[in-house]
């Protein structure tokens, strides 16, 4: 989605939200957001049936939260907040859970199941490269995600990935991502090493499974 694109939407969903039609607000977003949210998770969970749960739960969460949410960033920062909560939520559930009322909503289409090929016999060399971000713990491979891949700047990040309800302040938030930066340069160091070992890069070349 280009930048033009998205601030359209965050003003729509924006003015929906202002007049009171959440639920219409709610839809909007899940138009305008929910195949980049669902491939987000996908890419977490590695899991169909769990993806699919962690999108209604995020999807329920979006609707009960819209009227608490005080427009101190993004629209799509704070979905993303939501959507890595439910995640971990998912990821910690027992086995079980009832299946939530808006399971007919999810996009199916963004869900692409990979190969069951040992990530070392995929011949693509991008493939290979993906095969050794997904060796990372999910809290490490959403950081990826969220930088590499949607492109969010460091601060943006930062309240995605901070823990409780309570707002940051400006200092926090600015701790908070340099540490993210910090943590993000020890994984791309990590991933460097390993395509190393598996012969993806050579010791002195500038390739990297990671930019930015």
């Amino acid at each position: 989605m280009q930048l033009e694109e998205r601030e359209k939407l965050e003003q729509e969903i924006r003015a929906l939200s202002k007049q009171g039609d959440l639920a219409g607000a709610v839809e909007r977003a899940l138009e305008g957001y929910g195949q980049e949210i669902m491939r987000l998770m996908a890419s977490v969970l590695h899991d169909y049936e769990r993806s699919r749960d962690a999108f209604s739960l995020f999807s329920e969460n979006l609707l009960r939260g819209l009227s608490g949410f005080r427009w101190e960033s993004s629209f799509r920062t704070w979905a993303y907040r939501l959507a890595r909560n439910a995640c971990y939520q998912v990821m910690h559930a027992p086995a079980g859970r009832e299946q939530p009322m808006t399971t007919s909503r999810l996009p199916d289409e963004a869900i692409k199941m990979r190969s069951e090929t040992r990530p070392w016999q995929r011949t693509s060399v991008k493939e290979r490269f993906r095969a050794l971000r997904e060796s990372l713990d999910p809290q490490e491979r959403m950081l990826l995600l969220l930088r590499v891949d949607q492109r969010l700047s460091w601060d943006e990040v930062a309240r995605v990935m901070s823990e409780g309800e309570e707002e940051l302040t400006d200092a926090a938030l600015k701790r908070k991502a340099a540490a993210l930066r910090q943590q993000f340069q020890r994984i791309k160091s990590h991933l460097r090493s390993l395509a190393e070992e598996e012969g993806l890069i050579s010791p002195d070349a500038d390739d990297s499974p990671t930019h930015a």
